[in-house]
């Protein structure tokens, strides 16, 4: 981690190509050389390659991503990322090796819901945090509803995905976020049966949600 944030002015003036193999390379080692990662469901997510699917999941850490990439890497997903995350040396290399949409927290960012509809509409898939940011207590926070929107709007299927141990595979620093490191952790990935939202339940989040609702 201290290497990255070393590298982080030099990095930011290469070209794209070069950050993206270097984050793609950076992300590879780091989870070889520090997590385990037990993933159940495999079948679920083999049964979803080409169908347009909005993928959920708890948020523990800062390397939730990155684990996630490496187990969706065959389901053509784009991530709906908080734009503080280019803040982080180490998320903001991150992004540059994935497909992301920025999302500016707590505000009606319609710019991102109508990008996340077009990315479904064109049968490939998003990866949603719906708490919206990490879990201090490693139990689940109240979510938001706007994936609940894109299901309903777009008529994809949801995919739960619970996570555990990345919470001790890089803890949270409350402090700087910029200095979080990594620690040999089990990480246990569960992927759950797809569902759809019903269309009452759809309706009534789309009526509380209206301000979201793309023009």
């Amino acid at each position: 981690m201290k290497i990255i944030r070393a590298l982080a002015p030099i990095i930011n003036i290469l070209p794209e190509s070069i950050i993206c193999c270097i984050g793609t390379k950076v992300s590879e080692i780091l989870l070889k050389k520090y997590a385990k990662i037990e993933v159940s469901g495999n079948e679920v997510l083999s049964g979803r390659t080409g169908k347009p699917t909005i993928y959920i999941a708890n948020h523990l850490s800062n390397i939730d991503g990155i684990v996630l990439n490496k187990v969706l890497r065959k389901n053509n997903v784009t991530f709906m990322a908080g734009v503080k995350l280019k803040a982080n040396p180490f998320t903001a290399l991150f992004l540059k090796t994935v497909r992301y949409i920025p999302v500016t927290p707590n505000s009606a960012d319609r710019n991102s819901i109508k990008m996340a509809l077009d990315v479904l509409n064109r049968g490939e898939s998003i990866l949603i945090f719906p708490e919206g940011t990490r879990s201090r207590s490693g139990s689940m926070i109240k979510g938001k509803k706007g994936f609940l929107l894109l299901a309903r709007l777009s008529k994809a299927e949801i995919v739960p995905i619970a996570l555990e141990g990345t919470e001790l595979l890089m803890p949270i620093n409350k402090n700087d976020m910029g200095r979080e490191t990594l620690r040999h952790a089990t990480v246990r990935v569960k992927i759950g049966q797809p569902f759809q939202v019903e269309e009452k339940t759809a309706s009534m989040i789309i009526e509380m949600n209206s301000a979201y609702m793309p023009q």
